[in-house]
């Protein structure tokens, strides 16, 4: 057991039975826990098998190559459409780990298999994606933002494309793209902070509202 896990656990305001009972669930399948990205990670032979997280409306284990998973049960959920590797299992109240155990091993087990085998995820290239022509437009008419653009991660690209692309009117895809260009200019991906409030860096926990209130 690791001492970061215990602090990290201790100092939880919300879901701490939960993810408390979620680290006894794990430990008991023979994985090494760690502490990486702010919370308990465990793995085999230094590889990342799950994490446990906690969220505002619940929190889960995630599974590092979920999509390789056979899931017979339906629980696994993507969490974005750019998350091309993990998968969750969410849980709102620790009955609802303690019923679903035995399948939640099985699937550590299935996870655990998969690391052994050492099997890939086949993952989309970013110039597979779709690049709406709105976005085309701004290219042209915007160097710099181009530049910009292609500066930044192929996963922070891949997020803003999906992003982009949704919307079937063009006008809303246009609207996208408009707010989105000054997070575009500072290198930050989709759900990144961009104030320094959050206390979820590097990704954004609506702090910034405290400023837009102020500022009303």
């Amino acid at each position: 057991m690791n001492k970061k896990v215990d602090d990290y656990l201790n100092n939880l305001n919300t879901w701490q039975d939960e993810q408390k009972r979620l680290r006894e669930l794990i430990l008991d399948c023979g994985l090494t826990e760690d502490f990486k990205w702010m919370h308990p990670c465990y793995t085999y032979k230094n590889k990342n098998i799950v994490l446990f997280h906690g969220f505002k409306e619940y929190c889960a284990i995630l599974f590092m190559k979920g999509a390789l998973l056979s899931d017979y049960k339906g629980i696994l959920i993507q969490q974005t459409e750019n998350t091309q590797f993990g998968r969750q299992i969410r849980f709102k109240h620790i009955s609802e780990i303690n019923t679903l155990e035995p399948t939640i091993k099985e699937y550590i087990y299935e996870a655990l298999e998969v690391e052994k085998l050492g099997l890939k995820v086949e993952t989309k290239k970013t110039a597979d994606f779709e690049i709406p022509e709105e976005l085309e437009q701004v290219f042209s008419e915007n160097p710099d933002f181009k530049i910009a653009f292609d500066n930044l991660t192929p996963g922070r690209q891949r997020g803003y494309l999906l992003h982009f692309a949704k919307p079937k009117q063009s006008k809303t895809r246009s609207t996208r793209i408009e707010k989105n260009i000054e997070r575009i200019f500072k290198g930050k991906g989709l759900n990144e902070c961009v104030c320094g409030l959050s206390r979820r860096m590097p990704n954004c926990d609506g702090s910034h509202k405290q400023l837009e209130t102020k500022s009303l």
